[in-house]
């Protein structure tokens, strides 16, 4: 989970009958692009930024803090708190307390912390007289108990505690967008919350304001975004083309015979991953010249020793390329972890790659 630097303004938090706490606010909101051009204001008084590119574009995290305070001071005329996490909901915490949590440490802090902040004060009565007041005690009940005993609502904060979700449901002020595209000047959209079914939403339009100053300050190839295109294996079916550049046509495109059935997996890597595949004796799998494994995909152990048990799998699919010069032997297998985690996984040459994740 990315490293959010959280900026808390308590004196805008609240509208004025004059507006103004608006204006200031989508003013801040603006001289801070000069930070970071991927601003993500949360509601009124309270905006977060990513932490790592400022960081080593300025040097350092104190560096960026510093830069974040100066600005918001010559503009505002108060000193914001700010506070560092992983995760909108730990970020918000941590500037509110005004502090930096280390990278990884970001699980202890939420779980120090007391029920009330998850902002369910039934819970939080609930919870002390059964006996769990902190956030970490309420992770530790199995989801089961949750919900035999408190409401949809309160499983869902159940799943930010246990940092499986990074934000409270109501978290986020969806009006303030608009509010801050009128302030600014910018025309409204209206009605255009219907993103799946291909729609621009406000989150587009600013994802595509970030993307265009980032162009602007690095060059054309400052922004890349995943293309895809004709390829028999996931990974050769992706490319990173330059973020506005004009798409190429894709008629008369070849069938590509022996590709890689669907569906395709939503994260494949440039540089695959090594892993290893045990069967159920704890063996190494092989895959034989006719294209058949040594036993059932039973165990994926990934880097240092971490071990995952295997519930399903799929294939082997071999890949026999280019036959007529140097042929390239290799096969892909899908595999189903006990998490639930969906993964494509290579052999080539006797050894075991993690090419694929599905969502």
């Amino acid at each position: 989970m990315e490293r959010l630097l959280a900026v808390w303004i308590d004196e805008l938090s609240q509208e004025r009958a004059d507006g103004s706490a608006l204006r200031t606010f989508a003013t801040v909101v603006e001289a801070l692009v000069g930070v970071s051009p991927f601003i993500d204001p949360i509601r009124l008084g309270l905006l977060v930024l990513p932490l790592r590119g400022p960081s080593r574009f300025f040097g350092g995290d104190a560096a960026v803090l510093d830069a974040v305070r100066t600005t918001v001071g010559d503009i505002a005329g108060v000193r914001p708190r700010l506070g560092v996490a992983e995760g909108l909901f730990c970020a918000e915490l941590a500037a509110r307390q005004e502090v930096v949590v280390a990278a990884g440490e970001t699980t202890a802090f939420r779980r120090a912390q007391l029920l009330d902040v998850l902002g369910n004060n039934d819970l939080a009565t609930t919870g002390r007289r059964l006996g769990f007041a902190t956030v970490g005690a309420f992770a530790d009940l199995s989801p089961g108990h949750v919900a035999e005993r408190f409401s949809g609502s309160v499983r869902v904060l159940h799943r930010v505690a246990r940092g499986e979700l990074s934000e409270l449901p109501s978290q986020r002020d969806r009006r303030l967008a608009s509010q801050l595209r009128r302030t600014q000047g910018a025309t409204e959209r209206v009605d255009e919350q219907l993103g799946f079914f291909g729609q621009r939403t406000a989150g587009d339009d600013r994802a595509r304001a970030a993307a265009h100053r980032v162009r602007q300050r690095l060059g054309a190839e400052g922004v890349l975004i995943a293309e895809i295109h004709g390829g028999r294996s996931p990974e050769e079916c992706a490319a990173l083309v330059p973020w506005g550049a004009p798409g190429e046509k894709r008629e008369g495109e070849a069938p590509w015979p022996g590709q890689l059935g669907a569906p395709a997996p939503t994260t494949s890597f440039q540089h695959p991953v090594a892993i290893d595949l045990r069967d159920e004796h704890d063996r190494p799998l092989r895959l034989s010249a006719r294209g058949h494994l040594s036993g059932e995909p039973c165990v994926l152990v990934l880097d240092r020793g971490v071990r995952r048990r295997i519930t399903w799998s799929a294939g082997p699919w071999p890949f026999v390329e280019r036959w007529w010069s140097t042929a390239r032997r290799r096969a892909y297998v899908q595999l189903l972890l006990e998490g639930g985690e969906a993964m494509l996984v290579t052999t080539e040459h006797g050894r075991w790659w993690l090419t694929g994740i599905y969502d």
